[in-house]
């Protein structure tokens, strides 16, 4: 009986061992630094091509943000020079119908540009993202009610629910920022309850019910980890969106209040000057589609991510 035993213990010690060890790594995971995933982010973004590309696009735009009174080389208000003048040593993009040099009021814009956008989405998500949580975990009643109030807020054209509010209440850059925000969150709410739908029937979530989990801490600790990538890759492409938004809004006159340099703005008030003097609606333009494209090429580096994890 005894050696019988003892080559029972021996053959399963392996087995045992590598169950220990399993154990063991899973707990140096558990308590690894808090930045070690994002390091491992960074370098997984370094990887990738197309995010390299759109951060460094986006990381110029934020110098360009924050260094605005260096770079620039005149107030944007300033007018240094005569009406539409070309380009110059003292105006390298030339001036607009006023006089004012094109290339300040290019750098100041950038600061409304990178503002307003991400705080609109954050607003949308904040609002929108509950909403999906709570509409695809709980179901029912409260899941038609939250769906079927998206369903008439999307029912109407986007652009349409930016002018009625807008026109409403006044041009201001609180009212864009609330208004794009409007229009950001039934889009998110139904993304987020899509991801939850398809989550909340996963093992982990059935294990967290069983140990007697609140419904918050499910929501929060369990289940919006396990959505966060493709809803960070979507709130990327979403400030794309929000940017294009802004310069309409903008160019239709409805956005930030002149003389605060905008993008959608400048373009709106070179048009009528396109043929003669092209550059003042061109940098503006070719400003905004630079922006809007860093993002998606970003978007698309962190989506490979997520998808190789």
């Amino acid at each position: 009986m005894s050696d019988g035993s003892n080559s029972l213990l021996s053959e399963t010690s392996p087995t045992a061992a590598t169950h220990d060890q399993g154990e063991r790594g899973r707990r140096v995971r558990r308590v690894s630094p808090p930045g070690t995933r994002l390091r491992t982010t960074i370098a997984d973004l370094v990887h990738s091509k197309s995010a390299t590309i759109g951060v460094a696009i986006v990381l110029f735009w934020v110098f360009i943000a924050i260094a605005a009174p260096i770079v620039s080389p005149y107030s944007p208000t300033e007018m240094p020079g005569a009406r539409l003048e070309s380009f110059s040593r003292e105006h390298w993009l030339g001036t607009d119908h006023l006089g004012r040099d094109v290339m300040s009021r290019l750098f100041w814009g950038t600061r409304v540009v990178l503002l307003l956008a991400p705080i609109s989405v954050l607003l949308g998500i904040l609002i929108g993202a509950p909403l999906g949580l709570t509409s695809g975990y709980v179901g029912g009643v409260v899941d038609m009610l939250i769906m079927r109030g998206s369903d008439i807020i999307l029912s109407f054209p986007t652009l349409l629910i930016y002018i009625l509010i807008i026109t409403s209440i006044g041009p201001s850059a609180l009212v864009v920022v609330v208004s794009v925000a409007i229009g950001n969150i039934p889009t998110i709410a139904r993304i987020v309850r899509s991801l939850v739908l398809d989550e909340r029937t996963k093992d982990y979530v059935n294990a967290a019910r069983l140990r007697g989990e609140r419904r918050r801490y499910i929501l929060l600790r369990e289940i919006l980890p396990n959505v966060s990538g493709p809803l960070i890759a979507d709130t990327t492409i979403r400030v794309g969106y929000a940017i294009m938004a802004i310069g309409s809004l903008g160019f239709l006159g409805l956005g930030i209040p002149p003389p605060t340099p905008d993008w959608g703005g400048m373009i709106n008030e070179g048009r009528q000057w396109i043929f003669v003097m092209p550059w003042v609606v061109l940098a503006p333009a070719a400003a905004l589609s630079s922006v809007v494209i860093a993002l998606n090429l970003l978007a698309d580096g962190i989506r490979e991510i997520a998808q190789q994890r």
